[in-house]
C-alpha cells in the first residue's frame, strides 16, 4: 500500500543521527518539534519543511543542542545558505522561520537576540503572464482530468493545491461559483465555476461518486477531515460530499494516523504534465501551473473588471498584493499607449 507522499512517514537518517548524538534524548527534540506543530494545526508541508530545516541547523553545528546555540550561530547558519549555498531570500527567512519556531514555540525561549536578526529582503519580480493565444495552445496539449484541472487553475484563478483539494460539496453549479476551503493563510473565499467545465466537472462528479461506492464497498471509503472535523462528525469521512473531486487512483495510507483512505491526486502529475504541453506548443516562457492563475487576473484586469473584485477571486489579503498585475497588461496599468506607436 502506498503512502500519500514519499518521506512523510518515520524518520530520516540525519534525523536519527541527530538524536543518536544526544539532541536532548529525554522526550527527543525533534518528536516535540512536530508534536507542537501539530497542536496548532500548521500544514504537514510546514511540518516536513521545519523539521528539514531544524536537523540541518544541528548538523551544521556539530549535533550540539540548541539550548547551547544562539543567535550568532542562527546568523552563521543563514549567511553560510546564501553565501556558499546561493540560496533564494525565501529558502533563507524559511529557514529562519524554522529556527525561530524551534525556540519559541518547542524550547519556551524568547531571547533580545530573535528580534536583531533580520530577514532577507525578496527581490520585487513580475510574474510571467500567458497571453489568451498561449494558453489556448497549452491547454490544448492536455486532455482527461489533467486538462480539466488546469482549466480551473486558468477559469477560476485557483492555486494548484486548492485544485486539487476541492470537494464534491465545495462546487455549486446552480450558482456558477466553487468554495476554497483553506486557502493560503487559511482563509475561505468563493469564485466563479466557469461555465464551459460544467460538462467535464459533472462527468468527473460521476467518477468520483463511482470510486466512493467502490471504497465503501471494499470496507473502506474514508477520506481525511480537516482539523477536528472527524471527531465532531464521526460520520462525515464516508459521506459523498467530503470526497475530493480529483480522487488519487489507488488508496495510500495516512503517514501520521496509519489509516488507509484515497487521498486526491498527486500534484506533481499535473505539474510533470503541464511542462510537456508548454513544450509542445511552443511556448517560450517559463510557465508553470501557477502562470494560470497569473494569466486569470491579467485577463480579467484587461477586460475592465474592479481590481478589487479580482482581490477577492484571487483571495488576497492586501489589494497592493493584486496589483503586480496592473504592471503586467499590455497597454500598462492606466492604458497609456507607448509614443512610437502613436
Amino acid at each position: 500500500m502506498a503512502r500519500y507522499h514519499r518521506g512523510t512517514g518515520g524518520t530520516t537518517g540525519s534525523e536519527r543521527q541527530a538524536d543518536a548524538a544526544g539532541v536532548r534524548r529525554p522526550g527527543k527534540l525533534l518528536e516535540e518539534v512536530r508534536g507542537r506543530i501539530r497542536r496548532l494545526g500548521l500544514a504537514r508541508r510546514t511540518e516536513e519543511a521545519y523539521v528539514a530545516w531544524i536537523v540541518r541547523f544541528i548538523r551544521a553545528n556539530g549535533l550540539r543542542h540548541p539550548r547551547e546555540l544562539g543567535g550568532r550561530e542562527v546568523e552563521a547558519f543563514l549567511t553560510t545558505l546564501a553565501l556558499r549555498h546561493n540560496v533564494a531570500p525565501a529558502t533563507q527567512n524559511q529557514a529562519l522561520a524554522a529556527l525561530l519556531f524551534l525556540y519559541r514555540e518547542v524550547l519556551g525561549q524568547q531571547l533580545p537576540w530573535m528580534d536583531d536578526i533580520r530577514r532577507a529582503k525578496k527581490p520585487r519580480r513580475l510574474p510571467v503572464v500567458l497571453s489568451r493565444e498561449e494558453v489556448a495552445a497549452v491547454l490544448g496539449e492536455l486532455s482527461g482530468v489533467h486538462w480539466l484541472m488546469a482549466s480551473l487553475l486558468y477559469g477560476s484563478g485557483l492555486r494548484l493545491l486548492e485544485c486539487a483539494r476541492l470537494r464534491l460539496k465545495d462546487l455549486d453549479f446552480s450558482r456558477a461559483e466553487l468554495t476554497v476551503r483553506g486557502g493560503k493563510g487559511g482563509r475561505d473565499r468563493r469564485t466563479m465555476l466557469p461555465q464551459g467545465l460544467y460538462g467535464p466537472l459533472q462527468a468527473q462528479v460521476e467518477e468520483a461518486r463511482r470510486v466512493h461506492r467502490r471504497d465503501l464497498d471494499a470496507g473502506f471509503g474514508e477520506v481525511w477531515m480537516p482539523s477536528a472535523l472527524s471527531v465532531k462528525f464521526p460520520n462525515a469521512a464516508r459521506e459523498p460530499g467530503w470526497q475530493y473531486v480529483f480522487p488519487s487512483v489507488s488508496r495510500s495510507v495516512d503517514p501520521r494516523s496509519g489509516v488507509v483512505r484515497r487521498h486526491h491526486r498527486d500534484e506533481k502529475g499535473l505539474q510533470r504534465a503541464f511542462k510537456q504541453a508548454v513544450r509542445a506548443a511552443g511556448v517560450a516562457k517559463p510557465a508553470t501551473c501557477h502562470t494560470l492563475r497569473h494569466s486569470f487576473a491579467t485577463h480579467l484586469l484587461e477586460s475592465g473588471y474592479d481590481i478589487r473584485t479580482i482581490q477577492e477571486l484571487l483571495g488576497h489579503k492586501d489589494v497592493a498584493t493584486t496589483q503586480i498585475y496592473t504592471h503586467v497588461l499590455n497597454r500598462g496599468g492606466l492604458a497609456v499607449r507607448s509614443p512610437l506607436d502613436l
